[in-house]
């Protein structure tokens, strides 16, 4: 009874250990989502092309900046409230960059992803550079920014 009950517990701690690592392999698959969420964010905003970028989101979208918190909906509530053409003309910018990303906290459900960007104007010339935190998490059988807390503008 008492190899029984040993060899019950070996067994039992195999099965915990497999299990950690399964959810650190799915933490893992979680920042491996949220960096590549990252760059396609950063790809379709200096592109210009507010329907990628919405595809980038998962909806309702919250975004908390300039003493506001917009929550956005939907995809097509979004996509009609950007203009990423005006956005340009109003400031000067012509492209940003993620110059710090670190993963402060996930788990295999959410990323919180703490950034530091900078925006450049047509000559490349910094305009400025600004903190954030994006909080990516799936939704709808994808992975994108459910929410940002930005210090820009």
């Amino acid at each position: 009874m008492r190899l029984m009950n040993r060899l019950l517990g070996l067994a039992l701690c195999g099965v915990l250990a497999a299990g950690g690592a399964m959810a650190r392999e799915s933490t893992e698959a979680a920042e491996a989502h949220a960096v590549a969420v990252m760059d396609a964010f950063l790809a379709a905003f200096n592109a210009r092309d507010e329907a990628a970028w919405a595809d980038t989101l998962t909806f309702p979208h919250v975004r908390m900046a300039s003493g506001t918190v917009v929550v956005y909906p939907d995809r097509a509530a979004f996509i009609e409230a950007m203009d990423l053409d005006a956005f340009a003309e109003t400031t000067g910018w012509r492209r940003s960059t993620w110059d710090d990303m670190q993963i402060v906290q996930s788990s295999p459900e959410k990323v919180h992803v703490r950034v530091r960007f900078s925006r450049f104007d047509q000559e490349d010339a910094l305009i400025a550079s600004f903190d954030s935190l994006y909080i990516i998490e799936p939704a709808d059988g994808r992975w994108g920014v459910r929410a940002r807390s930005s210090f820009a503008p």
